[in-house]
């Protein structure tokens, strides 16, 4: 690890770290956007969910391009809009200016994490590759902490306009740092050459994509809408006790993620079947929890909690598959499919689960949607390491998922 690879991580960290931040900055401000924009419950569900939509939408065409522009300008062009999001916050007193600040944020945010990934892959050896995204992840989650006390703090002390500005300040600050500090030339044009459709093509990427969308959308439908309500309304806990439980959920995660990195790292062979483990795991402790009569017990909703944080840092492996077969010049496009990919799984299941609560009114029903995701995600996660397994075998280089001549043979590779 160079000391100017590390000072380059650090950098493209802090802007993700910004970035969280300026994306949970909703969250902690919900009642004062209800109130100041005059929302409802649905109105205010309507600005949350056009953000992660946005930024969902936006993974594909941003992992495009940031193979053809360089993680330093993505992250100073996500940077200025996130701030641009911000500052129409500030003023928006309707809700036509919410919904276009939030847009915003979504766009900005969405050409971030996809940067700071590709400079991850172009900065460190493959051994230590997956630690480090880990702790990308990681570090990344602090901004949503970060974001809780700052910003109700400010909303009480100094009002809505003051505060939103700060946050835009926040990331007029990232942008300056970025911009002064990376150093990233774009790859050269016979290396852009291949593509999107060379990394679609690749069996290796949508393994990548069916493994976030296997591992990640559990918790990310329980953390982002339905675990509190869940927990409350669905379990009879305490709000209070529900707000530990959701924050050991995150506190979790952080533990696990440079575990998963270091086995991802010393077991390259054997990721998928950390993949499916994960996917089987959280399967069988929602099976628990709601075939359990009456109300589940405390410790088998611990225990729920404990398995859904390794959801997130499950996910992270979907980016090293990406980067294992993929050359430097479609890293970002491959990204994106990835990210892009599970990222829908995720709001298809927060969907499906409020149109089931909906239909039945009867959470145990409704947190059922889950299990037709969780079966197609590992049938396709199989489906695919088979696909790229037989793409090295006929390579001549071996079976397996990764290897250091093999993944230069993929590389000479566009397409299956």
């Amino acid at each position: 690890m160079t000391r100017r690879a590390l000072i380059f991580w650090v950098t493209g960290v802090l802007a993700y770290f910004v970035a969280v931040f300026h994306r949970q900055s909703l969250g902690v401000a919900s009642l004062e956007a209800a109130a100041r924009l005059d929302l409802g419950a649905s109105g205010l569900a309507t600005l949350a969910m056009l953000q992660l939509l946005v930024y969902a939408v936006m993974q594909i065409p941003v992992g495009v391009l940031v193979d053809r522009l360089g993680s330093k300008r993505m992250l100073v062009i996500g940077a200025l809009v996130m701030s641009c999001g911000q500052v129409v916050f500030a003023f928006a007193d309707d809700l036509l200016l919410g919904l276009t600040a939030r847009m915003l944020v979504g766009a900005g945010d969405a050409m971030t994490f996809i940067s700071v990934i590709r400079l991850v892959n172009l900065s460190f050896p493959p051994r230590r590759n997956p630690v480090m995204v880990q702790l990308t992840g990681l570090i990344g989650q602090f901004g949503a902490i970060a974001s809780t006390v700052p910003i109700i703090g400010s909303l009480h002390a100094y009002g809505w306009t003051p505060t939103f500005l700060a946050a835009a300040a926040l990331g007029l600050v990232a942008t300056v740092l970025v911009a002064a500090v990376l150093r990233d030339g774009r790859p050269s044009a016979v290396h852009r050459a291949p593509g999107l459709k060379a990394a679609w093509m690749q069996p290796g990427t949508r393994l990548g994509m069916w493994t976030h969308a296997a591992t990640q959308c559990s918790a990310a439908a329980f953390m982002l809408l339905w675990g509190y309500p869940y927990l409350v309304q669905g379990q009879g806990l305490a709000p209070a006790t529900a707000g530990v439980l959701l924050s050991t959920l995150t506190v979790v995660g952080m533990i696990c993620g440079p575990i998963l990195g270091y086995l991802a790292g010393r077991f390259p062979l054997r990721r998928s079947w950390l993949v499916l483990g994960i996917t089987g795991a959280t399967a069988l402790v929602w099976t628990a929890v709601l075939l359990w009569p009456g109300r589940a017990p405390l410790w088998l909703l611990v225990a729920l909690i404990v398995v859904l944080a390794s959801n997130g840092p499950g996910s992270m492996i979907g980016f090293d598959y990406a980067r294992t077969f993929n050359p430097a010049g479609r890293i970002g496009a491959a990204t994106g499919i990835v990210n892009g990919g599970g990222f829908l799984a995720s709001m298809s299941v927060i969907a499906l689960v409020g149109v089931a609560m909906d239909l039945t009114g009867d959470y145990h029903w409704a947190m059922a949607v889950q299990y037709p995701v969780w079966l197609l995600g590992a049938v396709q996660v199989l489906r695919y390491r088979a696909k790229a397994r037989r793409l090295l075998a006929q390579l001549d280089e071996g079976l397996g998922e990764v290897g250091g001549a093999q993944q230069g043979a993929l590389r000479a590779q566009p397409a299956d």
